[in-house]
Order: C-alpha cells, then structure tokens, then sequence
C-alpha cells in the first residue's frame, strides 16, 4: 500500500474512533444524568451496558487496523 493510501486508509479509521468515543462519552454523560433523576434501574443499566459496548467495538477497531499484521507480512518468501 502506498503512504497516501496507508494514509488515506488511517484517516477513516480515526474518523471512526472519534465518534465511537463520542458515542461512548455522550452515553456516559446519559447514564449519570438518569443516576441523578433517580431514573428506574432498567434504564441506568441499559446505559452503562450500551457504554461498554461501545468501549469494546472501539478496542476491536484498535486491534483489528493499528495493532493488525497485514497478510503480506505474515509469510516468508523464500529468496
């Protein structure tokens, strides 16, 4: 892959994080305003259920693009 391209390419993908970051801090942010209410339980559990997942998608993004070995890496040619 050339640079524009690998450059390109990781540009998407921080597009992506950041607004699964958002995502997450905004139901953050949700989940302690309902604490705050006295919101019903079901719905504050749902909230920090959903923040976790997020968390978790964002960590498979990481791992499956800055932390991945391209294919073409992972075998050796003879010479």
């Amino acid at each position: 892959m050339t640079a524009k391209r690998s450059e390109d390419s990781f540009e998407q993908v921080a597009v992506v994080e950041l607004a699964l970051e958002k995502s997450r801090a905004r139901t953050e942010r949700a989940a302690k305003a309902l604490r705050e209410l006295d919101a019903d339980p079901h719905l504050i559990e749902a909230l920090e259920l959903t923040q976790k997942e997020i968390s978790a998608t964002a960590r498979r993004l990481r791992q499956g693009t800055y932390f991945a070995v391209p294919d073409s890496q992972t075998s050796i040619e003879a010479a």
